[in-house]
């Protein structure tokens, strides 16, 4: 899929691009390509010239083309209509974001950027990730292509993970004797977080649901040895690679 940046501040692009990149190796995306323009005259030109992006953001203030003018050009022309456009800015006025709503902006960002906003609006274009195994087990050899690290530098996050998925128990059975449930739902989420991205979905998935649940350690206790049985295979399946 392609993005178009268009912003006249160089180092604007450059942050913009790194969070695009990010965000899309979250979501487990194939590359990225992301084209850039300095200013939305130079924009209107690739777009004329047909480059078809997927979604594209663009700065407020430019010379030339502003990018209120670029969005009510694009807005204006059946080309490009569905094209999602999103408006970025220092401005952060409600004038500003009523005005770029109302001429179909899809949504409106105020520097310095939000990469969780960023990849918010990156959601709704992105190709739907890959659907895991039936064991909801992602093979280690995608997980290592998804994160760009070695099959060695797998086995050491999954020792780590391991290694937090033992140690939960006593301390969300400390968490849940004090009532304290508010941060043993934060602690089984930022679990679920890592399993997830270490290709653990099914796991991720059940400690999710426990997170939102009605917290009972005999649950809580199943539901750390499910995810850390599904840690020791994705293990054993990354240490059959190295040999």
């Amino acid at each position: 899929m392609k993005v178009l940046i268009v912003d006249d501040d160089v180092v604007a692009r450059m942050m913009l691009m790194h969070m695009i990149d990010g965000a899309g190796v979250a979501a487990g995306a194939a590359a990225i390509d992301v084209e850039e323009a300095e200013d939305g005259e130079d924009a209107w030109g690739r777009l004329e010239g047909g480059l078809a992006p997927s979604i594209l953001f663009c700065d407020l203030r430019m010379p030339r083309l502003s990018g209120m003018e670029l969005l009510a050009r694009v807005k204006a022309d059946a080309r490009f209509t569905a094209l999602p456009f999103v408006l970025v800015s220092a401005a952060n006025d409600a004038a500003t974001m009523e005005q770029a709503l109302g001429l179909g902006a899809a949504g409106y960002i105020v520097k310095p950027f939000d990469g969780a906003k960023v990849a918010q609006h990156l959601a709704g274009v992105l190709p739907a990730r890959a659907a895991a195994p039936d064991d909801g087990e992602e093979s280690p050899g995608a997980v290592t292509r998804r994160l760009g690290i070695d099959v060695a530098r797998l086995v050491i996050y999954l020792g780590g993970l391991q290694r937090q998925l033992h140690d939960a128990g006593p301390e969300l059975e400390r968490l849940l004797a004090a009532g304290d449930v508010g941060a043993a739902r934060l602690r089984l989420a930022r679990l679920a977080e890592g399993c997830r991205t270490l290709g653990l979905e099914a796991a991720g998935a059940g400690l999710e649901a426990l997170a939102a649940a009605t917290l009972e350690r005999a649950g809580v206790a199943q539901v750390l040895e499910a995810a850390g049985a599904a840690t020791q295979r994705q293990t054993e399946a990354a240490h059959r690679l190295l040999h």
